[in-house]
């Protein structure tokens, strides 16, 4: 595993508690990632960030991983209820997260675990307790799972409440062209782009690049590959940069998996290798396929269907698989085939598994927890692996399918025993009443696809 340059390595508690002292830091954010895979915390003066939080946390209301997406209260979770009072969590920082916010006035973020006032436990049905957990199965197993993921998004000439004011509709995608590679036509995109990507490598982590995609209005930044955890935590941020640094220039990204039908999807790419612990070798390199590879690549195929709520968690999620969307319908492997939900690519020590089923949506905490989950599920059970597709995997009638709807989607994770031997009762639990809590929202909307063919001539 390469390491990396040591202007992306976060800062220590030490050099924060100096920054602070100094006056170079005035705020501190002490922040989570939601079901949603929002940041969710408190901003605090870096004062009492140091006396107070650094060593205690702080208490949050447990309802913040148990809402929809406009924070109302649900019924149905085992978690946290009205009936349970909505307790706190404490929100424990990592020290091993201190990043400067640098599109943001002398602040700093620190993320933080989630833990039982009472019982001092780690929050299992927490976002980044469900990754921690995943990783500690493949570590128990003497691997660790390292993951990259290209996440695509759409910027918009409206800011967000410009946005909001038209109902979001008719909006104005930054480009009048499809973008795919072209630089261009991304150019005039770039004070909006390369202010995300300097702004995340000032935050210190280690962006690649950036890419036009095959969308109008439609990019992609691309961040350095690294461990599971770590990797989900430069999600987190990296999604909460471009919406506020898009913002500050007036205008407005979305990571919406299928914004308008007629556009390309975004999705979130996901490259995961296992990497033997003793040895720091890549337990994925070499010819013919090692065994370990196609017993974590079976154990993808089989729990696709099984585990769609993890990267397609919305309504919207599953308007992206369409035939010829470049988004995946099928459930096969193949070498280098961007029809399949899963391809082999890469070579030597990168040869890795990139799955193109999660939307760009995903909650990243959530989306590695299944990608890790089914992964060593292959391996625990010794899975074979069929022989790899080729061809056009839209058109294959043998093939089974993707999900195409949130209740399809649903009714895989409620009866799927593979989900609660990967996960546990608690954590299958949560992510169903999540699932149908959305499901049920949706239900209570005429929509105006409805409106339009059903009030007149029904």
């Amino acid at each position: 595993m390469e390491p990396e340059l040591s202007r992306h390595r976060p800062l220590t508690r030490d050099e924060l508690a100096a920054l602070i002292q100094a006056g170079e830091i005035d705020t501190v954010i002490l922040a989570f990632p939601d079901m949603q895979g929002r940041l969710v915390g408190k901003r605090m003066t870096g004062w009492f960030f140091l006396q107070d939080a650094a060593d205690h946390g702080t208490e949050n209301c447990n309802y913040l991983i148990a809402t929809d997406m406009d924070d109302n209260a649900l019924d149905g979770f085992r978690f946290a209820s009205y009936e349970q009072g909505y307790g706190d969590m404490i929100a424990m920082p990592d020290w091993n997260t201190i990043r400067l916010m640098a599109w943001q006035t002398k602040t700093a973020i620190v993320l933080a675990d989630l833990h039982d006032p009472r019982t001092q436990l780690p929050v299992a049905v927490s976002p980044r307790q469900m990754l921690r957990d995943q990783v500690a199965v493949a570590h128990a197993a003497g691997y660790n799972a390292m993951i990259g993921s290209e996440i695509e998004f759409y910027l918009f000439h409206e800011s967000y409440r410009e946005a909001y004011d038209k109902g979001y509709r008719e909006l104005d995608p930054h480009s009048p062209w499809m973008q795919d590679y072209q630089i261009v036509q991304t150019t005039f995109d770039e004070y909006v782009i390369g202010d995300i990507r300097r702004n995340l490598e000032a935050c210190g982590i280690a962006v690649e690049c950036s890419k036009g995609e095959a969308g109008r209005g439609q990019h992609e930044v691309n961040l350095r590959y690294t461990d599971a955890l770590e990797m989900a935590d430069r999600n987190l941020l990296y999604k909460s940069a471009a919406k506020e640094i898009a913002a500050s220039h007036g205008r407005s990204v979305s990571f919406m998996a299928k914004w308008n039908f007629a556009e390309t999807g975004s999705s979130c790419h996901i490259h995961s290798s296992l990497w033997n612990i003793s040895s720091g070798a890549a337990a994925f390199a070499g010819e013919p396929m090692p065994i370990v590879f196609q017993q974590y690549m079976a154990g993808l195929l089989a729990t696709a269907r099984d585990f769609s709520l993890l990267w397609a968690p919305t309504v919207n999620s599953y308007r992206r698989f369409q035939p010829g969307s470049w988004a995946p319908t099928a459930v096969a492997w193949g070498s280098d085939n961007r029809t399949l939900g899963l391809r082999v690519v890469g070579h030597a020590d990168a040869q890795r598994v990139e799955s193109r089923i999660p939307g760009s949506d995903a909650n990243s905490y959530i989306a590695f927890a299944g990608t890790i989950a089914g992964g060593m599920y292959g391996i625990r059970h010794q899975l074979s692996l069929e022989a790899p597709f080729v061809g056009n995997g839209y058109e294959a009638k043998s093939l089974a399918r993707i999900p195409s709807t949130l209740i399809e989607a649903i009714q895989c994770w409620e009866n799927s025993a593979i989900a609660r031997e990967c996960f546990g009762d608690d954590v299958h639990d949560h992510i169903l009443s999540m699932a149908k809590a959305e499901w049920s929202a949706f239900n209570q909307h005429v929509t105006d696809w409805e409106l339009n063919r059903y009030f007149e001539r029904s």
